[in-house]
This record gives structure tokens, sequence and C-alpha cells, in this order.
């Protein structure tokens, strides 16, 4: 099991490949740009946004460092109210149990809650492969359902599709869909309520994610736009919740700051049009055996790095991706994981790990560090620190591997080439380090800049903005940086020359 797409090459090349689409970046350019609007809107109307921010922030970090008691403490509630707890360590794990609470009752088909966590395990090709159907009941995520697609936003998971797309994936692949069917937004949902009410009506077993649950009562909670939820946690006789254990509070008091945060932050609302909460069984009224199987699958690992730990603050809201100029351009599915965009680039290598996935490896580097993501988090998660945090660590896992390779040649009876020329970036920090060591060497090396500067500058320096001389295109290698930025041209004279020369006036 893995939380990674399969077969999904590192970000810098499915990153090229969506930025030649261009149908996909004027999707993702209208869609985040509208969402952008709405949040900025809602938000602006609270004037203690930012202490909303501050609590939210504190709640969750407070409730990561006492996460062990907070958990014991919500099994306990849970139990106590007619629910059976399950405790997953990884995808795997998780998958079995859902799968055999559906065997154990006969069933063959689920209906679904949209939920990150049983997409994060790969649930519904687990139980595909079991005989079991599972229908997503959310408008975007049965989009990407039908189109044999991937989720390419947290919120929105079919954003980077239009109406017409759409209305031909309907034709194609929903029973019952009109022949014609119109790309009109009314008419769309119409057909998928008609196709989602037979499931609704005939599933048995359900199972959904939760956006919180209340360590002192036992409490679930779901919020969402559509009702399909609401359906979902009612009408069927068994409910199973796949819960992430960062998803617990300690208790309802905590749910005012984030009921505040979250739909501001996502849709764009004041408040979501549904929110459900539900407590253990009631005899009679809604589902009448509830699961819960409470998710590691890498969590702990993440609560384990001390600057890293913070990304478990995420409420799932999408704030960062809609603001974020990498994903804008380049769309979810190039980060291969079901967590897009700046949430995904720290959270994928957080709870799987660097030094062992060319793909993970690449996340960390997908980001410009503008900081416009911590900016619109509702609660402060720094992804400038954690990205460069990340960053360090994949370049120490490399070099342990690249010394215990080095070692392994010394040891052997031959010499081995280890058959792989050293990476330019490599190359360019053990000059830097050699030319940094001796302060003599450095003040040569300058000098020798300076004159270099000189003849560049009579050559390719042309005018920027703001009056700047900078370089124009540079040859070779050069080239591919030059192209999209501005290379500042050396200065004539070095620090160190101009104290010499300026030190003694006072």
């Amino acid at each position: 099991m893995s939380a990674t797409f399969v077969g999904m090459p590192a970000f810098p090349d499915a990153a090229r490949s969506a930025l030649a689409d261009s149908q996909l970046r004027g999707n993702l350019a209208h869609a985040t740009s509208t969402i952008r609007g709405k949040r900025a809107q809602v938000v602006g109307e609270v004037s203690e946004w930012e202490e909303l921010r501050l609590a939210g922030a504190a709640i969750k970090d407070n409730t990561l460092h006492h996460l062990d008691e907070h958990l014991l403490r919500l099994e306990r509630s849970l139990t106590e109210r007619g629910a059976t707890v399950h405790w997953a360590r990884d995808a795997a794990e998780a998958c079995a149990i859902v799968a055999g609470i559906a065997q154990q009752h006969g069933v063959d088909e689920v209906v679904k809650v949209k939920s990150m966590a049983t997409q994060e395990i790969e649930l519904n090709e687990f139980l595909a492969e079991q005989g079991i159907a599972a229908w997503e009941t959310d408008l975007a995520e049965l989009i990407v359902q039908l189109g044999d697609d991937l989720p390419s936003h947290i919120l929105v998971p079919a954003i980077h599709r239009n109406r017409a797309e759409i209305r031909e994936i309907f034709r194609a692949k929903m029973p019952g869909a009109p022949d014609d069917l119109t790309d009109n937004p009314a008419d769309l949902a119409a057909a998928a309520r008609l196709h989602l009410r037979q499931k609704f009506l005939s599933a048995r077993m359900a199972v959904s994610g939760a956006n919180f649950a209340v360590a002192d009562t036992g409490t679930l909670m779901v919020v969402e736009s559509e009702g399909n939820g609401r359906m979902c946690l009612t009408l069927p006789d068994i409910l199973v919740s796949v819960v992430g254990i960062e998803k617990v509070v300690p208790s309802w008091d905590d749910l005012d700051v984030f009921l505040q945060l979250l739909p501001r932050s996502s849709t764009g609302e004041r408040m979501n049009p549904y929110t459900s909460t539900w407590t253990g069984v009631t005899p009679g009224d809604g589902p009448q055996e509830m699961h819960v199987v409470l998710l590691d699958n890498g969590r702990t690992r993440a609560l384990a790095d001390e600057v890293g730990r913070q990304a478990l603050r995420c409420i799932r809201c999408s704030a960062c991706l809609n603001v974020c100029p990498v994903y804008e351009r380049t769309g979810g599915h190039a980060y291969g994981s079901v967590y897009p965009g700046p949430i995904g680039a720290i959270l994928n290598p957080l709870l799987r790990g660097v030094g062992h996935d060319k793909q993970l490896d690449s996340l960390p580097y997908a980001s410009s560090l503008c900081g416009a993501c911590f900016e619109a988090c509702p609660v402060r998660i720094d992804f400038p620190e954690v990205l460069v945090h990340l960053r360090s660590k994949v370049v120490d896992a490399h070099r342990g591997r690249a010394e215990r390779g080095v070692r392994c040649t010394l040891r052997a009876e031959r010499p081995v080439r280890l058959g792989r020329a050293p990476k330019p970036e490599a190359v360019a920090m053990k000059a830097a380090s050699w030319a940094l060591r001796d302060a003599g060497r450095l003040g040569r090396l300058e000098r020798l800049a300076g004159a270099a500067g000189r003849l560049l500058a009579r050559v390719l320096r042309r005018s920027a903005p703001g009056g700047r001389r900078v370089l124009g295109s540079l040859p070779g290698p050069g080239a591919r940086w030059t192209t999209a930025r501005d290379v500042p041209a050396p200065p004539t004279e070095s620090f160190r020359e101009w104290w010499q020369r300026e030190g003694g006036r006072s």
C-alpha cells in the first residue's frame, strides 16, 4: 500500500508535462482565482482572524504534544457509546479491517463520503480486489472515479476538468445519463443526483472519514457542501469511519475555533452547508453498527520530527493550494499523491520518509518559498521552514548513501566505479567550500570575478526594471537559468576592496 500514485514520475518531470497542457492551466487559473476571491472576502469580515489562526495552531500543537492521552480518551468514549475501535499501523491494516467488516456482513457494495484518508490508503482499489464496489458520492469525486482519473485538489478533486469534459465523462460512463445531457451545471448535478439516489437507498454499508474527532464525547464530525455525506451517515446499517490519529481534538469547545477557520479557508463560506456529527450508536436511529479505524500510516513518524510535526495541524482546507503559484501552473497530479500543493510537498515526505524514493525527494523542492501558503494557512503551518528542513534531510540522506558507497569501494579488493558523475550542485558546493576556507584565496577570486564581470558586462549587460544592471542570456547550461531569471552583473569592486579604500574615512 502506498500514498503515492504508482508509476508517477518525479515532480520536475511531471510538472514539465503539466506546463505543456494549456487547457489544464486555464482550468486551474480560473478555479483557484475564484476560490481565492471568495476566501478573501469572507476572511476580511473577521476582525480577529489572526487571533483565530493563533488559537487554531495552539490547540493543534497542544493536542499533538499529548496525542497519546487524547487518543486513549477518544477510544474510551467511542467504546462507551457502542462503537468498535480498530487501530491501523499502516494502509494495509486499515484496508484489511474495512474489507473484513464488509465481508463479515456479506456486503459487496459500499457508498463513501469524500475522505482524504481513504484515498491515502487506496481503499477503493483494495476493496475492488476483494470484489467490493466502492461508490464515491461527492460530485467531484464521482467525476474523478467515472473518468478513471486521479484527484487533483484536496477540496475540488476535479478542478482540472471543465464542464464540457465532465459532460462527456457522464455520457460515456454514468449509467442512465441522458444522451442529450448538456454541460449546464444544474443539468450535470441533476444527472449525478439521479445516479446516486439509487446507491444511497440500496447501500447497507457506508465508509467515511472525519474532519474532527472529539475525545471527550467520542463524537465524529464531517463538514460538506452537497448533502451526500448526510445521506451516507444516516441511511446505511453499518458505518465505518477511517480517521487519521491527528484529527482528534480534546473537547467541543475547540470546535468553535475550527468551524470558523475551516469553511472560510476552504470554500469561502461563513459556515458549511452541512455539518454532521454522530456519537456512537442510537437504537432505531441511523447506523446500528459503527466502526472507527484510527489510522497511523506514518503520522507518528511525522510527529517525531520536531520541525515537521506542525504539518499535522493541517485541517485539509486547501487554502495553501489556491494561493500557490507552483500548484496553479502544474496542478495536483504532478505531486504524485492525494495530497498535492504545498501541504503535499511537506506531508508526503514526512509520512513516508526521504532518501529512498525519487518522487518523495523531489517534493520539498516543488516550491519557490514565497510564503503565500503560510499567510493563507488557517493553522499557521510554516511551510517555508518545513520545506527547507526537508531539503536538508534529502541532502543528508543522499550524502550518507554516497559516503557508504565510497566506504564500500575502499573496502573492495578491486576498485569499484560508482558509475555516476557528481551532480553540478555538489561540484558547486565543493568549489564554494574550497574558496571560502581561505581568506587570501577568496580575495584573489573576488578580484578575478570583478575583472571577468567588467568584461562580461561590456558584452552581455542590459538594463532591468529599476535601473539594475544585469547580464543577458548566458551561453551553455546558463541559458536555461537566464531565460526566466535576471542575473545581476558582477560588481566592479568587491566589498573587501571598497573597505580597504574607504575604511580609513570617518
